[in-house]
């Protein structure tokens, strides 16, 4: 934390003491127009470098393990998926703890630990790549140790909701979780590239490559973005939604539409290559799916605030399902183009349901919660508890992929699971937000954007 030095004014009522704000009030519109606006642009702007970066580093085995057996390291279909599924558990689990940071250090302090954090998940990978006797297990720990990067989302985006006001959170959080997201694309686009500088494959510069702009995103956090005051947990707000039913249908559907990006995204460069050993060369296009899936996502809060979004997400999952019989049958008929593009539909509709589940949570607790402050801190909570539960699902999909391939060779076994999940999905969505006498009994949620 950086010491107190001076208090000089910002704006009508609001102080600066060193990079702490205090009396942030974005509500107020002339604070806003004056000086809040510009400061909350500034934090979003280096909050989305940190965020992309964590992405980044999280899901960098993901394209990294393709090329393993190219430097040496000739590891099983099962010990394969293990170094894929462990960063998604761990960033799964972190993301928890990440939601409370930002009010117990700050968001300026926070921002700069968790982005310095990723330097030790790339220092570990240049020492495992480098060194042919690396056994399994410090693949695993580097595996783990990427996981920091899944962390990042949970406490970006409740730094973020602090600093804007309730009508242009939605943007600012959009914008944020975007950012984020794009950085999966990234890796799986520029790694191949990089790794094939000067003779043979380098792995070394898939890890080499991104520590500058680590270490720039870390001075950035320190020395550009600031910390409120204000800025306090709310532990009766999580206790209250985690009582509600909805906190816990939302998080079953934010599996199946985050759950699914985020494991399509680590695992589809290796389905690549494991189910179309003559098409390898197409490794380098998966960073489309990641890419599309990403830039989606807004599209899907676009089509709820006009169609609503229960109608939004039923229609995901039903594309969803009718996408995963398109692998199956791809599979089937080794016609690797009909599994390329029904691997693309089923990023696009995830990245469509992400911003159509994430713009149901708040309609939904405007209609079951009186008190409209209460319900948006409501709402705020399970958008942190789905964050984090929707990223176990892309450990959930690895795991299936895993045990399909081992047991039976084949992907047939794991898109039979993921279409009957999806079919659970539909039903789910349906019965709780589309019934007519859901309406009757809460005639507010047909107009709530549900």
């Amino acid at each position: 934390m950086s010491t107190v030095v001076e208090t000089e004014t910002l704006a009508p009522q609001a102080k600066r003491r060193g990079r702490w704000i205090e009396d942030w009030e974005p509500e107020n519109a002339e604070f806003w127009e004056r000086t809040g606006k510009r400061v909350a642009r500034r934090n979003l702007v280096f909050s989305i470098l940190a965020e992309n970066l964590g992405f980044t580093v999280w899901s960098l085995m993901s394209i990294v393990v393709v090329s393993l057996g190219s430097v040496g390291f000739s590891f099983s279909v099962g010990q394969t998926f293990w170094l894929l599924i462990v960063p998604n558990l761990v960033g799964a689990v972190l993301r928890i703890p990440y939601t409370f940071a930002v009010p117990k250090f700050g968001g300026r302090a926070w921002t700069t630990v968790s982005a310095s954090l990723l330097l030790i998940p790339t220092t570990m990978l240049i020492i495992a790549v480098t060194n042919p006797g690396t056994p399994y297990w410090f693949f695993l720990l580097t595996s783990a140790a990427m996981g920091f990067g899944g962390g990042n989302f949970s406490s970006s985006m409740a730094n973020i909701s602090f600093f804007y006001p309730e009508g242009k959170k939605g943007l600012a959080l959009g914008l944020n979780a975007a950012g984020g997201n794009l950085g999966v694309a990234m890796v799986q686009l520029v790694v191949p590239i990089v790794i094939s500088i000067g003779a043979g494959v380098n792995l070394a510069y898939a890890a080499l490559f991104w520590m500058p702009f680590i270490v720039l995103a870390t001075a950035c956090a320190w020395f550009l973005m600031d910390s409120l005051t204000q800025a306090k947990p709310d532990g009766t707000s999580y206790r209250r939604a985690m009582s509600n039913k909805h906190t816990w249908v939302m998080s079953f559907l934010y599996i199946g539409t985050f759950g699914s990006f985020i494991g399509f995204s680590f695992a589809f460069p290796s389905l690549i290559k494991i189910s179309f050993v003559e098409h390898k060369g197409f490794v380098a296009l998966a960073f489309l799916g990641a890419l599309i899936g990403s830039v989606s996502r807004p599209f899907g809060g676009w089509l709820s605030d006009r169609f609503g979004g229960a109608k939004v997400t039923l229609a995901v999952f039903l594309g969803m399902a009718v996408g995963v019989v398109g692998v199956l049958t791809s599979v089937s008929t080794k016609n690797f183009p009909l599994f390329f593009g029904s691997f693309i539909a089923l990023f696009v509709l995830a990245g469509i349901g992400n911003g159509s589940t994430y713009r149901m949570i708040p309609a939904i607790f405007a209609t079951q919660v009186e008190d409209t402050a209460s319900a948006k801190r409501q709402a705020a909570a399970v958008v942190g508890i789905a964050g984090a539960i929707g990223a176990f699902g892309g450990v959930l999909v690895n795991l299936v992929f895993k045990f399909s391939l081992e047991g039976s060779k084949t992907l047939a076994p794991a898109l039979t699971a993921f279409l009957v999940f999806y079919a659970l999905c539909v039903a789910t969505t349906w019965w709780f937000y589309l019934r007519s006498r859901v309406f009757a009994r809460v005639p507010s949620l047909a107009y709530a954007g549900v």
